[in-house]
């Protein structure tokens, strides 16, 4: 196999992403046990709706009237909404949010956006992922700044930072070490013989013959924790009694940061995400595009979740889309790229049942530019009060620098 140190499996199961300077954490010679985070056994998982999720149909705003008037045949009808607030209607496809929001463990964040106006896919991505909206310098993502201002105080395990994938979001690229897994189930170690992947084998012999002792002490810190994964058994792993996770990717990579949570193998930050959102054409109402994404995406979460059991108590999950879709159909049964969206945070220590932020209303005097909710609460506002209350990242401008985001900013819904 043709395999480079610094490029090991960047589309395989396992990728280990390199750092440009040493890690901290290799370069001291006293440790305590762990980090904050990981002592307090907060977790904070990030999902991302890539493609603009329309969040209009998503948390229907039903007794706005200009909503219908606008939407003549993609709009969901009063009497089709699950009522959350007598305002605030969910999606129908979206029933298994209902009992977590009734529970108070899911808080709905409605008008949430960027202040940058860029109506890209690929800019809009990347300033929420940098969480640097307009400025296209940034070289790390905001999670990996969040770990970064996380009181550390011991060594952390090498699955601190995990995402399910080929390769690591630029969500969690920076100095803290992030690894992307695929499919726990092809990963194999140790042995020989037709159970053994041998993508794990040339990983376990490169770090073995591995000079570098920096590579080197990276590499076997992650073998060791896959090791410890392994002794599990992924490709047996059984979801807690009753849970269902849908058999699609993004079902898939739920399933298995869950299984990567209860193997204790130190797991702070967690991302995943889920494309489709993009529906131009043919959206559908109650039923069609959006409505079979919604289900998938809603029946997932609510998996995870039923399958965390008790120890959901310790998980903040956050969910967020680039942009939202504009107020008006267009000609083809569709949206187009819009502004404000929805965001949704479920976890044991959130107060939900309640949908927060300032409302800005769908009349046409209200629209952005004429044409798009607008932006009442920017996104940071939210991520950051995720990540100070969940990870203790204490230092926000480090996170989100020049947003000026401070506690004092937090809509308080952890």
């Amino acid at each position: 196999m043709g395999i480079t140190r610094r490029g090991f499996m960047k589309g395989g199961a396992l990728a280990v992403v390199g750092t440009s300077t040493i890690p901290s954490f290799l370069t001291r010679s006293v440790m305590a046990e762990m980090t904050t985070a990981a002592a307090n056994k907060k977790k904070l998982v990030v999902l991302f709706q890539r493609g603009a999720a329309d969040g209009l149909n998503i948390v229907v705003p039903y007794q706005e009237k200009n909503y219908y008037s606008m939407r003549p045949s993609i709009a969901i009808q009063k009497n089709q909404v699950l009522d959350l607030d007598g305002f605030f209607g969910l999606h129908p496809s979206m029933a298994s949010f209902k009992p977590l929001y009734d529970q108070g463990h899911l808080a709905i964040i409605h008008a949430a956006g960027s202040p940058d106006m860029s109506r890209s896919h690929f800019d809009a991505q990347d300033y929420m992922e940098s969480g640097t909206p307009g400025v296209k310098v940034t070289e790390d993502g905001w999670l990996n700044r969040a770990l970064q201002a996380e009181i550390l105080v011991g060594k952390p395990s090498a699955f601190r930072a995990v995402a399910l994938g080929t390769q690591v979001p630029r969500t969690l690229q920076g100095k803290v070490p992030a690894i992307a897994v695929n499919n726990l189930a092809d990963f194999s170690v140790g042995g020989r013989g037709p159970q053994t992947s041998p993508i794990s084998n040339a990983f376990q012999a490169m770090y073995d013959e591995s000079s570098d002792a920096v590579l080197h002490g990276t590499g076997q810190e992650t073998f060791e924790a896959v090791k410890m994964l392994k002794a599990a058994d992924p490709s047996k792993y059984q979801p807690a009694a009753g849970v269902d996770y849908p058999k699609t990717p993004f079902g898939n990579s739920l399933r298995q940061v869950a299984q990567l949570m209860k193997a204790n193998l130190g797991v702070e930050a967690a991302f995943s995400d889920i494309g489709g959102w993009d529906t131009h054409q043919n959206q559908g109402n109650t039923n069609g595009q959006l409505a079979n994404r919604l289900k998938e995406f809603s029946d997932t979460v609510a998996a995870f979740w039923m399958d965390m059991g008790d120890e959901a108590e310790n998980i903040t999950l956050v969910t967020m889309s680039e942009f939202g879709r504009t107020a008006r159909q267009n000609g083809t049964g569709g949206t187009d790229h819009g502004h404000a969206n929805v965001m949704f945070v479920l976890g044991g220590q959130v107060k939900g049942g309640k949908v927060y932020g300032k409302w800005p209303g769908l009349a046409n005097e209200q629209l952005n530019e004429g044409r798009d909710l607008a932006v009442t609460t920017d996104f940071r506002r939210v991520l950051g009060e995720a990540a100070y209350k969940t990870l203790g990242s204490k230092n926000l401008e480090m996170v989100f620098p020049g947003s000026q985001v401070n506690p004092g900013q937090f809509l308080n819904f952890v």
